[in-house]
């Protein structure tokens, strides 16, 4: 099937070239007005502008009119963790009242308070449940997703989870990548023997893990009172011997250690930053390993916001994700995401959407096949309602600015 979208007022994130984009990169935004584009078989075969439009179409073309209407990549959230059994608003509330996300840990809360309910939960309950979460992310305006395990913490949950995590890429036409999460905090009989666990990552679930191809990545969460950076380490490197590329929870609530372990590691991403100095810095920008922030996990849990500014006048590579997860960041709202790092970490509106589509592609390694308007790339687009610039999209954060989403060439 072709379908061809001609009088597309702006044509988005237009390139010739993948490449991953640093610094002063990010601001670079090739754009064509007045555009066409031609998808055929779910694939990009062709655009340009209208001035050179191909007037000898086949009639069998689908033709959409875009006048006044954007069109750009649809959104890659490179960090997510929608594979869960239940929110936890209690929580939410117990925020509210005045505990910390450290406080509400302590007492069995927070990740713990996920894992309970998820091993209680059955594999159909859990895709169910995620399932409705993809439809719902996909209708937002995002094509491709990372989802991490995390919230098992035991053999036969974290393996439940990557195994929902399979059924969703083979179900849905999104992309989907999978991260091994095992090492997300230390379960209740595991409190006092740290090294027990660990030795249980190793030794008993990577194995499995391995043996059914469940997982792409494998993941730390590098923080005090969680993992340390040695242990990080040893437990990152055991994954990367069974062919799992680290991506790194780091210096989330301190400065934790877990970018200088990323970089060490030549992690494909470390992700989260909002505890950051010079060294962390640094370190990062001196580096291929990409700086994944989450604004709103950073919002939702009143906390400063990634030093974006910073870390791109360093020259660091840069992309946006949601943490869609039930304790701190419940929201799979990459328009959102963009608004409030415009608005809290002013990064500009072309920034936002490189650190979106392309940068966020790469940090998932699904660079080749979306995340910019390339001919040979997966037709997943977002066609907007009409607006009067690229700015108003970040600019008017609580109107819904999406007139349809394409998936794969198919509209969602």
């Amino acid at each position: 099937m072709r379908i061809e979208i001609v009088n597309i007022k702006k044509l988005i994130n237009t390139r010739n070239e993948n490449k991953l984009l640093r610094g002063k990169e990010l601001a670079e935004l090739p754009c064509i007005e007045n555009a066409y584009l031609i998808i055929e078989d779910g694939m990009i075969v062709d655009f340009g502008s209208m001035d050179v439009h191909p007037s000898s179409l086949s009639t069998s073309l689908t033709t959409i009119d875009a006048s006044d209407k954007f069109i750009l990549p649809a959104w890659c959230d490179s960090h997510t963790h929608i594979v869960f059994a239940a929110s936890r608003e209690e929580e939410f509330v117990d925020k509210i009242k005045g505990l910390s996300y450290a406080d509400i840990a302590a007492r069995g809360g927070g990740i713990l308070n996920s894992a309970r309910k998820l091993n209680d939960a059955s594999e159909d309950e859990l895709f169910s449940s995620a399932w409705k979460r993809i439809i719902e992310v996909s209708k937002l305006g995002t094509g491709a997703i990372e989802i991490k395990s995390g919230y098992g913490l035991s053999i036969e949950g974290e393996l439940k989870m990557l195994r929902v995590i399979k059924r969703l890429k083979e179900q849905s036409k999104l992309l989907i990548k999978a991260t091994f999460l095992g090492a997300h905090s230390f379960p209740v009989e595991y409190k006092e023997n740290h090294q027990g666990y660990i030795d249980l990552i190793i030794n008993e679930m990577l194995p499995e893990i391995a043996k059914e191809k469940l997982a792409d990545y494998i993941d730390v969460f590098c923080e005090t009172g969680f993992f340390s950076p040695e242990e990080t380490e040893t437990i990152c490197r055991a994954g990367m011997n069974y062919g799992l590329k680290p991506k790194i929870h780091a210096n989330q609530l301190s400065l934790s250690g877990g970018t200088q372990v990323g970089v060490k590691l030549g992690a494909v991403s470390v992700d989260h930053l909002e505890t950051m100095d010079d060294d962390a810095i640094a370190a990062l920008a001196s580096s291929n390993t990409i700086g994944t922030l989450l604004p709103t996990a950073a919002f939702f849990l009143r906390m400063p916001f990634q030093p974006a500014r910073a870390l791109i006048d360093a020259g660091c590579a840069i992309a946006l994700a949601t943490d869609y997860n039930p304790g701190s960041s419940p929201s799979g709202n990459m328009n959102l995401v963009n608004a409030m790092s415009c608005i809290q970490m002013k990064m500009l509106p072309e920034e936002v959407i490189n650190a979106s589509t392309i940068n966020g592609a790469f940090a998932m390694e699904l660079e080749n096949e979306v995340g910019s308007i390339m001919v040979g790339k997966k037709a997943n687009l977002i066609l907007t309602k009409s607006i009067p610039s690229l700015a108003y999209l970040p600019y008017a954060f609580g109107s819904d600015l999406i007139d349809r989403v394409m998936i794969g060439g198919e509209w969602v």
